[in-house]
């Protein structure tokens, strides 16, 4: 049922002075990212809302990579809060960003070997030695490099078993992580809306999507509904897990959407893990109505992983909705912005998303028909072109 709450100059201010506080203590920090501020949206005093959408951008990107639906979010009765990922407001990912790291006593040993290996040491020269290298390796380069470590540590396989299994009792005894910042940070965000009345929603793009239903588990009595563009709940194939598993813990970076920042595959491998988490606490947001979005051209996000979790948390009967674009759509990634392309593909359909983020938003219904049309329902309000 949609209806609206009128929030008061009080509960406003008091809102909009958390999150300022927030805002200055990044400023305050000579190590703060260009352009990662969170940034919020809120109606005036006297102004009727439906609720308030607490939104969490994807894996090294920024939290206007979603503004095109923020803004049209907030012109159709929402109050909007885009946060910043744990530690993503900072541009130096090792120190900052959430990792997994295999404890000194494992790592410090490992890493002398790999000093020592002469194979290695040819690979990691080359691998420098040509900048435009340095980012993403390919499926060969990280498929020989796991067998590398292997053979030089075979403990490896027996150790990223518990990274693989959700909420292994060995995890602690192998790894030091901070992978349950992104929930940590989360909360703080929540927390900050405590003042503000009615439904609170979270929105969220790839690891904000794990983000955004890890939050929702943990808060299922203030998270209302979620909406969740392939969340990165488990990265996608074997293969590229592996790698990710076994050279995390090694000092390896890669670039993503910004090519000019580095972070560890550790970081990846954090990711990984929250999204176990995530994966743990099935029967808790059976309760929460969520709205997946996936594509079969995901090279993030393992599609099977997540059409999995739509079954466990319930499914339909549970008023959970799914919306897969099909290989034929051409999506390479649901909230791609209409601008931008990836991988030869965009989202033509992007129009339509919105529209249907808003229905279930406000209706609790995905229309499929509207999801598959590059035109705009007529019913609903429209997004504005590029």
């Amino acid at each position: 049922m949609d209806t609206t709450f009128t929030p008061s100059a009080q509960q406003i201010t008091q809102t909009k002075q958390k999150i300022d506080a927030y805002i200055q203590s990044i400023d305050a920090n000579p190590e703060h990212r260009s352009g990662a501020y969170p940034y919020y949206q809120f109606h005036a005093e006297g102004e009727a809302i439906r609720g308030t959408v607490l939104m969490f951008h994807g894996f090294s990107s920024k939290p206007h990579q979603m503004w095109r639906l923020t803004d049209y979010l907030f012109r159709n009765g929402f109050n909007v809060y885009q946060a910043t990922l744990a530690g993503h407001a900072f541009r130096i990912p090792d120190k900052y960003w959430p990792q997994v790291d295999l404890k000194p006593e494992i790592a410090n040993p490992l890493r002398e070997k790999v000093q020592q290996d002469p194979v290695l040491l040819n690979f990691f020269a080359n691998l420098m030695a040509d900048p435009s290298n340095y980012g993403r390796l390919g499926e060969l380069e990280k498929k020989a490099l796991v067998a590398r470590l292997v053979k030089l540590e075979p403990r490896l396989l027996n150790i990223v078993k518990a990274i693989e299994l959700n909420e292994d009792p060995d995890f602690d005894r192998y790894f030091i992580s901070s992978h349950m910042n992104y929930l940590q940070n989360a909360r703080d965000r929540l927390a900050e809306l405590e003042a503000m009345p009615g439904p609170i929603y979270t929105i969220g793009l790839s690891v904000g999507g794990s983000v955004a239903l890890g939050l929702a588990a943990d808060r299922p009595d203030r998270i209302k509904g979620v909406v969740a563009y392939a969340p990165l709940l488990k990265i996608y194939g074997v293969q590229e897990r592996q790698y990710v598993m076994l050279a995390g813990p090694l000092d390896i970076s890669e670039s993503g959407w910004d090519p000019a920042l580095q972070f560890p595959v550790g970081c990846l491998t954090a990711v990984d893990c929250f999204g176990s988490f995530v994966l743990s606490k099935v029967q808790t947001l059976q309760s929460v109505p969520t709205f997946l979005v996936l594509t079969e051209n995901e090279d993030a996000a393992d599609i099977e992983t997540n059409q999995q979790f739509f079954k466990d948390i319930g499914g339909e009967r549970k008023k959970h909705r799914l919306y897969v674009y099909p290989s034929s759509d051409m999506v390479p990634h649901p909230m791609v912005d209409p601008t931008e392309i990836s991988r030869q593909m965009s989202n033509r359909f992007w129009q339509s998303l919105y529209q249907e983020t808003f229905r279930f938003l406000t209706a609790g219904e995905v229309d499929s028909a509207n999801m598959a049309n590059v035109d705009q329902n007529t019913d609903l309000p429209q997004v504005p072109p590029v």
